[in-house]
């Protein structure tokens, strides 16, 4: 509950500070503009993303004959989540990893990579499948979509202002010194609330995982190993398309420290914190 109010206060943040910088920099015009782009290019990216992710990372789809455990696996977690049954999807790479992708829990398909198929144990792939099934049922594509059509939208308003100067909701020109502030400002802050809102949601989807699988545990297990796995094994195709690491189960090209904050998933050790925190104790 903690995490759906914090990724609601955040998006009602953003929208906020789209209006804000809008009203400042591009007066009502130059913000529909704005917005309408963002939308445009989001929407072709939500409606298209799920496909064109998958062939970026050479995706094959498989069913019951062609892996059977591992799609009896998902058919069941599904049916525990409530959830139509998505297409599967294994990626030939060593690093072991997985995502969820689909405009719509109707339309979702869940990938992952024969390393991590490898290198986990039953109990822990099944941890990790519920982790990207609970993004599938929490709509997370489409919240992540819209809180990069916002921040698409303030970042354009920044640059409309520095190319052609800022005017206010009454035609006129901006105070040049808040307007440089804002132009700056606002495209940072935006990015910190989209990458926070992010985070939120792998928080979440952890919680939704350890709930579908039953097993908070194994979940956190699989996160500790998938850590120290990323160090030494890159995701190839992730280090081309770094727009697609936010996708994963945990982002192979994130940095901690102060960079941490523009980072798409929390740390790995807060995250099993929180996973062990739900796990009942042992007798």
């Amino acid at each position: 509950m903690f995490n759906l109010m914090k990724t609601a206060i955040l998006m009602a943040a953003i929208t906020a500070l789209f209006m804000a910088l809008g009203s400042l920099l591009g007066g009502q015009q130059g913000m529909m503009i704005a917005l309408v782009a963002a939308l445009g290019m989001n929407f072709f990216s939500y409606w298209f993303s799920d496909k064109l992710v998958l062939k970026m990372y050479h995706a094959q789809e498989v069913d019951e004959s062609s892996a059977p455990q591992f799609y009896s696996m998902v058919r069941e977690l599904a049916q525990r989540a409530q959830l139509p049954m998505p297409k599967v999807y294994l990626i030939n790479e060593d690093a072991p990893n997985a995502f969820a992708t689909g405009r719509n829990p109707e339309h979702a398909a869940v990938a992952a990579t024969s390393g991590i198929l490898r290198m986990l144990s039953e109990r822990e792939l099944r941890g990790v499948m519920a982790h990207e099934l609970a993004h599938v049922r929490h709509r997370d594509i489409l919240i992540s979509t819209v809180s990069a059509t916002m921040a698409g939208a303030i970042s354009m308003l920044a640059n409309f202002a520095m190319f052609f100067g800022g005017r206010d909701s009454e035609g006129r020109r901006a105070n040049p010194v808040v307007g440089l502030l804002v132009m700056f400002l606002a495209p940072i802050a935006a990015g910190l609330i989209q990458m926070a809102i992010s985070r939120a949601r792998e928080f979440e989807a952890d919680r939704g995982g350890a709930e579908i699988s039953g097993e908070p545990r194994a979940l956190a297990s699989a996160l500790q190993k998938i850590h120290r796995a990323a160090q030494g094994i890159p995701l190839e195709t992730t280090e081309r398309h770094p727009e697609t690491a936010q996708m994963m189960i945990m982002n192979p090209l994130s940095a901690g420290g102060l960079r941490g904050l523009f980072s798409t998933h929390p740390s790995t050790e807060e995250r099993v914190e929180r996973l062990l925190a739900m796990a009942p104790a042992a007798p």
